[in-house]
């Protein structure tokens, strides 16, 4: 399972002398876990905000991502929303005595990017038939 923050580490007879000749004490260390940049763990899964292009998340991709083992390829969906949790087995805190390995589970987000005319001027002439993302709310396009 692996150490979080805040665990108490016991340390036997590391401590300080007992009175009057007695034996050491138990020095007691506390844990504090920095926290990773972009990793956050939760038990023994770990979680990953990832940014993806607009053509990643309209076309679909196969991309490579981070995880604490190193490297490793996910496929993005074509037409995958912002907001996606995408999960992969097994990639999260390693198994440990009792303890089965976790999830990492990746929440994608979609960057536009910087400035492109061609691409504004594009979406000012499309047009989605019926397509309002906010109907389920009773709001209008």
């Amino acid at each position: 399972h692996g150490t979080e923050d805040g665990h108490i580490l016991r340390l036997r007879g590391q401590g300080d002398p007992g009175y009057n000749g007695g034996p050491a004490g138990d020095a007691l260390i506390e844990i504090h876990v920095a926290p990773h940049k972009f990793f956050r763990r939760d038990g023994q899964n770990i979680h990953l905000d990832l940014q993806v292009s607009l053509r990643e998340a309209v076309l679909g991709a196969k991309i490579t991502i981070p995880t604490p083992a190193g490297p490793v390829a996910m496929t993005i969906k074509p037409h995958t929303d912002t907001g996606v949790d995408m999960r992969l087995r097994g990639r999260g805190v390693p198994a440990h005595g009792h303890h089965p390995a976790g999830d990492l589970y990746v929440k994608l987000h979609v960057a536009i990017g910087p400035a492109d005319e061609k691409l504004e001027a594009f979406l000012r002439d499309w047009t989605q038939a019926q397509f309002n993302p906010r109907a389920a709310l009773g709001a209008e396009a």
